[in-house]
């Protein structure tokens, strides 16, 4: 039997606490560089504003009391443009025209992201599932505990649902779960379980250079995406790009793009036959 070197870990951890120490005090004397830029003209614009205050008619003056101890600095807002994740804004907005145009009597999501299932809900009954269950109350939206790995319907029963950035993570211990290398395959198959005859299954997942990025998710090629669904027919492939913002959301994609992609987002619109 070999025993491993308890010393050579032992200096190896160390060596590491403090590489980490080292690369924590630059990004902190990084971010406090910036508040040193930054805060002088916070301080101008409140006093600049408590001075317009003052010259204004007395009853603005009650209606919000403009005082150092509620400030509440944002000095990183004041942008050319609005920043946002192209994953999480792109997707919902793909699926909800979906679901808008399909009509279901009711549409199911697994474990997506929740605004997508509380917007959805204003025009067709969703319920939302998830082991870690939401607490929403919201008309036309049921929260309810789910698993992935063992859904609560039965064989081909399900008109519609949904499945968003969520199978990468299976099987990685990000969320808590159980480690599995198969975790995300045994996920979608019971995707394909649940799913009705002519039902639709949304599927968004990273696409690009398959590998994994431990212990955050898997990033999967084209080919393994629809290997993933042997009983369903793709009926559509839309794409946003690592270089969405000169794209934006490409609908009806072409599969060799993804070939050049690092980290893509790719939504995949699978049809039971």
């Amino acid at each position: 039997m070999i025993w491993p070197n308890y010393n050579l870990m032992k200096n190896n951890f160390s060596k590491f606490k403090k590489w980490l120490a080292k690369f924590a005090l630059v990004v902190n004397i990084y971010f406090l560089l910036l508040w040193i830029y930054k805060y002088p003209s916070f301080l101008r614009d409140y006093f600049r504003l408590k001075s317009l205050t003052r010259k204004t008619e007395n009853d603005v003056q009650q209606r919000f009391p403009l005082k150092i101890s509620d400030i509440y600095p944002q000095l990183f807002d004041n942008t050319g443009r609005t920043h946002f994740d192209p994953h999480y804004t792109y997707h919902p907005a793909w699926a909800a025209r979906i679901i808008a145009r399909l009509k279901p009597s009711k549409h199911i999501d697994i474990s997506s992201i929740l605004h997508f299932s509380t917007l959805v809900s204003a025009f067709v009954p969703v319920e939302f599932y998830d082991y870690r269950p939401a607490e929403v109350q919201l008309q036309n939206l049921k929260c309810k505990k789910g698993d992935l790995l063992a859904l609560p319907f039965p064989d081909n029963s399900v008109e519609s649902i949904s499945c968003m950035h969520t199978v990468e993570h299976v099987g990685l211990g990000r969320y808590g779960d159980t480690l599995d290398p198969e975790g995300d395959i045994k996920a979608a198959r019971e995707l394909g379980r649940v799913v009705r005859k002519d039902g639709n299954l949304l599927f968004v997942i990273p696409i690009g250079k398959p590998r994994i990025c431990f212990n955050a998710h898997r990033i999967y090629s084209y080919d393994q995406v629809i290997s993933l669904f042997p009983g369903l027919e793709l009926r559509e492939f839309s794409l946003v790009p690592d270089d969405y913002k000169i794209s934006g959301l490409i609908m009806n994609a072409d599969q060799d793009m993804v070939k050049d992609q690092s980290y893509a987002c790719g939504c995949f619109w699978f049809v039971k036959k």
